[in-house]
């Protein structure tokens, strides 16, 4: 009798036993396939974002091209590059022969200093218009300047004129090699105690000291490169930096004061 209790004992608490264990496999089953549904909704969120213009991480918007002239204004601005360049060597030659007059005129008057100055002048213009002559056709095709369009106006004497970024950096050159120039030049006369008279000097007079006929007119190089020129002769005769400054002996205008000579919006 005691046997057939215990064994049916033993079998109620068999089959508890199996049945918390079946209880427990579903609940794990129903937590698994929750979770499968919600990765699922995710998922398919994620795909609706990317299709209304959202980009997975990884991916780029490929580089723009490039704007460009179009051909018959860059065959336009080439011809006229090649008839300034011809009208450029007869001005450097007719300037050399000014050049000569100039330096027996210093010498007459014992301007030492001002005639070593100027003899260095001479010097590089002499270099500039070899370099001239010497040139072959220029490479028009893969110089960028003449392809690049005219992002920037400047305005000069009651006009604007339009360039793209190389010709305002040659612009730019002008004012800073007429500072340069202007401040070796004030210097001398002061050297030699002459009044003080920037437009007296060869150099201010011939403003092409830099210039190789391209990219704008030889007039708004010329213009820039005087406007840079007085100010360096200012500095230089009075010995003083208003518009510059000096480092290891070289001189340079103050960007500020460039800013203020060339007078340029963008137009694109």
């Amino acid at each position: 009798m005691r046997v057939d209790v215990l064994h049916r004992m033993f079998v109620a608490v068999g089959i508890s036993a199996i049945a918390l264990i079946g209880l427990g496999v579903t609940t794990i089953a129903q937590g698994q396939r929750e979770q499968g549904k919600q990765e699922d909704h995710k998922d398919a969120g994620q795909g609706r974002g990317r299709g209304r213009g959202q980009q997975e991480p990884d991916k780029q918007e490929p580089p723009k091209q490039e704007q460009r002239r179009a051909e018959r204004e860059q065959q336009d601005l080439i011809h006229q590059h090649e008839q300034r360049l011809p009208q450029y060597r007869e001005v450097l030659d007719q300037q050399q022969r000014v050049a000569e007059q100039r330096a027996a005129q210093l010498q007459q008057q014992k301007r030492n200093a001002q005639y070593r100055y100027q003899q260095e002048y001479l010097a590089h213009l002499r270099e500039q218009r070899s370099r001239l002559q010497s040139r072959d056709r220029h490479d028009y095709d893969h110089d960028p300047f003449f392809y690049t369009p005219s992002k920037y106006r400047y305005h000069r004497g009651g006009r604007y004129y339009e360039t793209n970024q190389y010709g305002l950096d040659l612009l730019r050159q002008a004012v800073n090699y007429g500072y340069e120039e202007g401040y070796r030049a004030g210097r001398a006369d002061r050297d030699d105690r002459w009044p003080s008279n920037y437009k007296d000097c060869y150099a201010y007079q011939d403003a092409n000291y830099g210039y190789d006929g391209f990219y704008v007119d030889r007039d708004d190089y010329n213009y820039y490169f005087r406007e840079g020129f007085r100010r360096g002769y200012e500095d230089g005769y009075g010995r003083h930096h208003k518009y510059g400054s000096v480092s290891n002996g070289k001189v340079a205008i103050l960007a500020a004061v460039v800013a203020g000579i060339i007078v340029y919006e963008a137009i694109r």
